[in-house]
This record gives C-alpha cells, structure tokens and sequence, in this order.
C-alpha cells in the first residue's frame, strides 16, 4: 500500500547534534500537530562520530514520519541538502540546521508564504546570537554575493528556507554551493523573497563555521558567476581578457619603438620584457576563447542537430 503523499518534507542535515537533535524532531512535532499539517522529517546524519545517527533511528522506529539517512563519512552540508532533496515528497519543503538555532515555530507561516506565490522564501536572522568569528564573516560574505549575483538578500546562508518542491528537484548543489541556494533559484527564474525569522541562541556544540568558510566560498561564487554568465560565450570572458593584456603590452612596446625612433638606442628592460609577456598571455587568452567557442559549438550541435522537415504536395 502507498504511503499518502505529505503537505511538508523538513530536511535536517546534522554533524554532531545529539544532544539537540531529539528536541528539535519533537518541536517540530508539536507545531506541525497544532497546526494540522502532515509532514516527515528527514534527518541527514553527515557522518557525525557521537551517536546522531543511533539517535534518530531510534526515534523513527516510534514515529514513521521520522526518517533517518546516514552518510558514511562526512560529505558537507550540501552533499546532505542533496540528498534530502532527492527523498522529498512533501509539496513544500523547508531545511532547518539541527543546532537548535532555527525555530519550529516559523514554519507556517513560511508555508503561508509560499502558498500566497513564492517559491523560496529564504530566512534573515535579523537579531542573532553568533559570535563575532561568525557573525563578521557572514555579513562580508552576504554583502559581496548579494553585489556580484543580483539577488537582494540579507542573509544567503540562513539554514532555514522554505521551497516549492519543483524548486528542489530543479537544484543541482555540490561541494559547498549550499550557501547560493537562492542564486540559483532565482537564475532557474523562481520568485525567492525574504523573511525575518527568529534566531535562537545555540545550546550544545559548537559552531562549524568561520573565516576559513568565507574564503571557500568566494571561491564558489566565481564558479558560479562564469558558469553562469559565460558557459555558452568563453569568448566573451577570454577575449575581453586577451585584449586587455594585448593593449598593456602594445601601449609598452610602442612606448619603446617611439624612444628608439628618437634616439636610436634601445635597451632591454624589465618593462620591455613585461610588454612582451602581455602580448604573449593576451594571445593566450583569446585562444582559450576561441578553443572555448569552439567546443561549445561542437556540443551544440551534437544535442541539437539542424531538425529537416518535408511537407507532402498534392
């Protein structure tokens, strides 16, 4: 017999939360009874070495809405928002962190949310309680990807979100492309809005993040920036580049060619050398493009031939 369908998935990715993890399921039972909504909650178990996943698979052996899934080592917190996402039944979906922080208490009115049209209603802990170590490299973090990808939020990587299920099976998350979540949403053009959500203070544990998270993560947002802008046009990027380079170079060369005119003496210098190294890399760069331009175009028209079609003459 098939299990009836959910109104909500609520996907918990967990790293060493025993202790929090047994208070939250029961919150989340609790608001979720109150407010007659049918749900199950998915546990993501990332490899954690105190006993989260023993925990879990205890309680689901006394709550079938419980489901517990445990990855063998640690993966990452989007290796274990994939995951749940690929197991998500429910019509809505909504990710908490297992610390404690996010609030139970917030999730119907998210669900109001998305039922009045949104697709990603992303939390903003307006009021929190992190540490400096976390809380400084957040608000870099938020201001320069809410800059470079056109999405206006104040807070990209709050682990409270809510979603329309097409938006998660739409998603294509690795390494630690969790934090752009809402970027991809809206470049898939899903309707992502914001709401400020409660931030409760951590209980047990400790934190996971720090500046060291900052640095990875910029690094993923220049990945997705050019995959984005500039999978089917490298030459847009590349040749642009090229160029630059070539100028700088030429303005350099010719600088001396105009001394070697008028005085008839011409030395090697750093700068001549420097002038010739650009003309070389902008040489470089271009090729890239063009190579680029070139394997795309390949590709293109192997997915998509040149369809013909016939029309019968009476």
């Amino acid at each position: 017999m098939t299990a009836s369908v959910p109104r909500l998935t609520i996907v918990i990715p967990a790293y060493n939360e025993v202790e929090s993890l047994p208070i939250l399921l029961e919150e989340i039972r609790v608001v979720c009874e109150r407010e007659s909504i049918t749900y199950e909650a998915i546990v993501i178990d990332d490899g954690s070495k105190d006993g989260s996943y023993a925990c879990v698979e205890a309680l689901s052996k006394n709550d079938a809405r419980i489901q517990a899934v445990q990855f063998r080592r640690n993966c990452g917190k989007a290796a274990a928002l994939s995951e749940g996402f690929a197991r998500a039944r429910g019509t809505f979906v909504i990710t908490m962190d297992a610390d404690l922080q996010d609030n139970p208490a917030e999730i119907p009115d998210i669900i109001k949310m998305l039922e009045d049209g949104a697709d990603l209603v992303s939390g903003w802990k307006k009021k929190r309680y992190d540490p400096l170590g976390k809380t400084l490299p957040s608000k870099v973090f938020n201001a320069i990807t809410g800059k470079v990808a056109g999405v206006k939020l104040h807070d990209f990587n709050c682990g409270l979100k809510g979603y329309r299920n097409e938006v998660v099976k739409s998603l294509d998350i690795y390494g630690e492309l969790h934090r752009y979540i809402p970027v991809l949403a809206h470049w898939n053009g899903f309707k992502v809005v914001e709401k400020v959500v409660e931030h409760r203070a951590r209980q047990y544990g400790k934190s996971k993040y720090g500046w060291a998270r900052l640095n990875n993560g910029m690094f993923d947002l220049i990945t997705l920036v050019f995959l984005h802008r500039y999978t089917t046009r490298p030459l847009h990027l590349f040749g642009f580049m090229g160029l630059l380079f070539s100028f700088l170079g030429l303005a350099i060369l010719a600088g001396f060619a105009v001394n070697w005119a008028v005085t008839g003496a011409l030395h090697v210098r750093p700068l001549m050398l420097a002038g010739v190294a650009a003309m070389i890399v902008g040489v470089q760069f271009v090729s890239i493009g063009l190579l680029g331009e070139m394997i795309n175009n390949r590709l293109t028209n192997r997915s998509n031939p040149v369809a013909r079609s016939t029309s019968a003459t009476g």
